[in-house]
């Protein structure tokens, strides 16, 4: 071999180890993304965060991390959620995802991770108006407006004419819509709905949610529709209906759901449930996020919608087998 030919060799052989070390390099930062989202126990979080984890593989195996942050307690919602928002930005994160429950609570907190130059998305709670005052690339995640009205128009369909919508974190932007869309899409029809709030304490007290309720259908017997913001809350709803000897006379319903509201409806005790998709939404907005912070990706689809549905009867054994597989 002579002096060029191992000399070109050489040269390459050094271009191709400088190239790995550089992907390598590269590899071993990846994005660390932060997830703020609800208590490690809620269901409905549960699929959420599954979506992130399961995201958070291709994160991980580009160097990254994906980190959940979720409170301990809903109580004082939006103090707390902004107290981890704040907390996530302290580590020094590559991007950062976060639902904007309670906006005058949260959204200075959001407005100092877009001044630290930190990719945000807003998820599950906000919307895209959210998105656009915040700052945040996009938003991921269901109208709760216009998932409350699709209810109130379907409840109506079936004949409903009263519906209580029970809310346990009243005051939070995202159930404080649904209920109204609940009401608008029953009015158009001539039907007729209130809100029944609780203390967000009694939010996963099964005991008290269902006393509440039980007592609100034997105060007005004209009630023949009710609507829970959570499929924990569903469930609860289902036995104060049994307990106050209404199961012929209410429709049952509940935003998001779980295997037990499934089968509800499966055998007809439940009338539906309104979907959003949850593990979407922690699937795509991590994904989303990992694609800007490594490649510089973004969607010219804003907002980025993962809802709303309609699971009834008809639909039911497919869900069925998504809720099976922690998915639905």
């Amino acid at each position: 071999m002579n002096i060029t030919r191992k000399l070109a060799l050489a040269l390459a052989l050094t271009a191709v180890t400088a190239l790995s070390s550089s992907v390598a390099l590269a590899q071993s930062h990846g994005a660390k993304i932060f997830v703020i989202g609800g208590k490690p126990d809620d269901p409905f979080w549960s699929k959420v965060k599954k979506g992130a984890d399961d995201a958070g593989l291709v994160a991980q195996a580009n160097g990254g991390s994906v980190i959940w942050l979720g409170p301990q307690n809903y109580d004082n919602l939006g103090p707390d959620a902004a107290k981890l928002i704040r907390t996530a930005l302290s580590q020094h994160p590559d991007a950062i995802v976060g639902p904007d429950w309670v906006p005058e609570a949260m959204d200075d907190a959001f407005k100092e991770v877009v001044a630290a130059k930190v990719p945000l998305i807003i998820y599950n709670a906000g919307g895209m108006d959210a998105a656009k005052r915040l700052g945040a690339l996009n938003f991921v995640g269901n109208e709760e407006y216009t998932a409350g009205l699709g209810g109130g128009e379907y409840f109506a369909s079936h004949g409903v004419k009263h519906v209580l919508c029970v809310n346990t974190l009243p005051g939070a932007t995202n159930t404080e819509a649904r209920c109204k869309g609940i009401a608008d899409g029953i009015a158009k029809s001539g039907g007729k709905s209130e809100q029944l709030p609780l203390p967000s304490s009694s939010f996963g007290n099964p005991t008290a949610v269902a006393q509440a309720i039980k007592a609100a259908l034997l105060k007005d017997t004209t009630v023949d529709g009710a609507v829970t913001i959570s499929a924990g809350d569903g469930n609860s709803a289902a036995n104060a209906i049994s307990q106050a000897g209404s199961t012929d006379k209410v429709q049952l319903a509940s935003f998001d759901m779980d295997e037990t509201g499934l089968d509800r409806i499966k055998d007809g005790s439940q009338l539906f449930a309104i979907d959003q998709q949850p593990y979407l939404q922690g699937y795509l907005a991590v994904s989303l996020l990992n694609g800007f912070v490594n490649y510089g990706l973004d969607l010219p689809t804003k907002p980025v919608l993962t809802g709303p549905g309609i699971v009834n009867k008809d639909n039911v054994e497919t869900t069925i087998a998504g809720a099976q597989a922690g998915a639905r």
